[in-house]
């Protein structure tokens, strides 16, 4: 199918705990943020807007043609964010939107582009991503979320944890890939606007306090969120200095 119309958000705050500043950083002179939109604005995005609580991080993106909304200092998640972007942007409740993290200054545009097919063609609320898990360190290591799926590529379950569990293997050895299919999880999030509004209104629940993953939220709320192999790879986000100059060192690679 052709890909619907869809905006894209990119919440961008100021204050990241790691890395201050993270969204003005530069990156072969210009801000990561600045990037971030591009990668948007690539995938056929008919809007991008920042979701920002930083006027430095609007005045950044003058004449950049990206729309800036000016959010609140007190969201406690990009998600929350997002709603308030959505309100200020004035979209109706059927638009497709999707949620870009603003420290992915080469999210691959066909990722983009199919999770908002996967909110038009699943029917459910939200989508997101996963990748084939093939090395050991991934499938133990708790910041590789994994995502467990029914047989129609519904979410079953999101963890730290190596689900399945590989029960007979894990039993002989836990040091080398065993045979199976597990999937990690790709942060970025397609919304129907009327979805990303009520799960921002949601009660935080118990497995989202245990595991720390917003998105067990919907699901131990019952909703469907749809799950769809990411058709590119997706490189790490930025999070550290160490992040940052391995970015530079990419961006020189790919633009000479």
């Amino acid at each position: 199918m052709s890909t619907p119309d869809f905006v894209v958000a990119i919440p961008a705050r100021y204050a990241a705990s790691r890395l201050p500043g993270k969204p003005l950083r530069l990156i072969g002179s210009e801000p990561l943020v600045l990037h971030v939109a591009r990668r948007a604005l690539q995938a056929g995005a008919c809007e991008v807007w920042v979701a920002t609580d930083d006027a430095r991080i609007a005045d950044a993106l003058a004449g950049s043609g990206v729309h800036v909304a000016m959010t609140s200092i007190k969201h406690a998640s990009g998600t929350d964010r997002l709603a308030e972007c959505a309100r200020i942007a004035g979209w109706d409740d059927n638009t497709i939107v999707v949620n870009l993290q603003g420290d992915e200054p080469f999210a691959p545009v066909d990722g983009i582009a199919c999770v908002a097919n996967a909110v038009a063609e699943s029917g459910a609320g939200i989508a997101t991503l996963a990748a084939l898990i093939d090395d050991i360190d991934s499938l133990l290591d708790p910041n590789a979320v994994k995502v467990v799926v029914t047989g129609n590529g519904d979410a079953l379950y999101f963890s730290r944890a190596p689900v399945p569990w590989p029960r007979d293997a894990f039993a002989r050895d836990r040091t080398v890939m065993p045979e199976g299919r597990w999937l990690r999880h790709i942060g970025i999030y397609g919304y129907r606007v009327s979805a990303l509004q009520a799960f921002a209104a949601l009660p935080m629940g118990s497995l989202e306090q245990t595991e720390s993953l917003e998105q067990l939220r919907a699901l131990e709320a019952g909703w469907r969120i749809a799950v769809r192999l990411a058709p590119s790879p997706f490189s790490p986000g930025v999070d550290t200095p160490d992040d940052l100059a391995r970015a530079e060192q990419e961006w020189q690679r790919r633009n000479g």
